[in-house]
């Protein structure tokens, strides 16, 4: 059974950067849209970004700002999410999730969260002002 694995979350500087890691385990072979979530406290959990495994259809929210950068690596079945000029305003626990067997991501508002079956644990991002 497939599974993800979030990583590289810690606590920073305001104005440093992070590269957070999302590795699917099991992978059946199937195409995938995955995104990163994020939850600050107190919020709902919202989209960041986007790409589908086959390095296509990715997607900002606008809070990103050209700050971060996700890119995906086929072969390790990993995506990864660069992070820079962190700010406090960034502090929140972030999620990988995928929906399987897709063979495109669409525009954010198309599918929420509930489209997405797998879930990874969470990363805590934490950023010092």
């Amino acid at each position: 059974q497939e599974r993800l694995l979030e990583s590289g979350g810690g606590s920073v500087q305001a104005g440093g950067s992070l590269r957070l890691s999302c590795t699917v385990f099991g992978h059946n072979g199937d195409p995938y849209c995955l995104r990163w979530f994020r939850q600050i406290p107190g919020k709902e959990r919202e989209e960041g970004a986007q790409i589908h495994s086959t390095n296509a259809d990715i997607r900002y929210a606008d809070f990103v700002m050209g700050r971060f950068t996700i890119s995906h690596n086929s072969a390790e079945t990993t995506s990864y999410l660069q992070m820079h000029s962190l700010t406090h305003g960034d502090t929140a626990m972030y999620y990988c999730a995928t929906a399987g067997g897709r063979w495109y991501c669409p525009e954010f508002a198309a599918w929420s969260r509930v489209e997405f079956e797998r879930w990874g644990q969470g990363t805590q991002v934490s950023v010092s002002s």
